[in-house]
């Protein structure tokens, strides 16, 4: 018999789930590595991160059973926090690797970074480095963490949703301000690596894992 964990970490091939995995561990929070759309479903919460392209990500979760498992916990409520790629395939398509569909949890699109039309020296691709995200509004996920806090950012897409209801914070780079967390009813989202963020990262991920949306 599967015993369902308190927290399941997504295992699909993503390059950071093992720092993921070590900064849960450092902020006590037990949690069970894994790939079986079973044990994904039965979770308590879903942590789903994320490093690379978006089609290779979903072809990853589709040939496994995962993105219908995530459906699943997206409709029942369970916690679901998506990190960088892990956030960007929430929405419906992305404009990655020629056009990519997408989990359709949240609606919008992602969409490339586009300096071509600024002066040189333009800003460069990908956005790389600490950036502050801006608070639209409080969330139990953001908790002792200041609006303005810096994180840690490594992109060259970004999430667009249809609804500005569905944006927590923003964020600026170049001429453009994107959305940089995304929050609605049980899913919250960050376009940061809340693992490399330090405090403030841990501090994300603390909360999570006491959130009861």
């Amino acid at each position: 018999m599967t015993i369902a964990p308190s927290v399941a970490l997504v295992d699909y091939g993503a390059g950071n789930l093992t720092s993921v995995s070590l900064a849960l561990s450092h902020v006590g929070v037990s949690h069970a590595i894994t790939r079986d759309p079973d044990v994904i479903r039965s979770a308590g919460r879903v942590v789903f991160p994320g490093v690379g392209a978006a089609g290779a990500s979903m072809r990853n979760i589709q040939e496994a059973g995962i993105d219908q498992a995530l459906r699943e916990v997206a409709r029942a409520g369970t916690p679901l926090l998506g990190i960088c790629i892990g956030c960007q395939i929430l929405l419906d398509r992305s404009q990655e690797d020629g056009g990519t569909d997408c989990l359709g949890l949240l609606p919008g699109e992602v969409e490339r970074f586009d300096f071509s039309a600024l002066p040189e020296p333009r800003p460069k691709i990908p956005h790389m480095g600490w950036n502050p995200v801006s608070f639209l509004r409080e969330h139990p996920v953001l908790e002792g963490i200041p609006s303005g806090a810096f994180f840690y950012f490594v992109h060259s897409f970004y999430p667009a949703p249809s609804r500005q209801e569905d944006v927590l914070g923003r964020s600026s780079y170049g001429d453009r301000t994107f959305a940089s967390i995304l929050a609605r009813d049980n899913l919250v989202a960050t376009q940061f690596h809340a693992e490399k963020s330090g405090v403030h990262g841990l501090e994300i991920l603390k909360n999570f894992s006491r959130w009861s949306p």
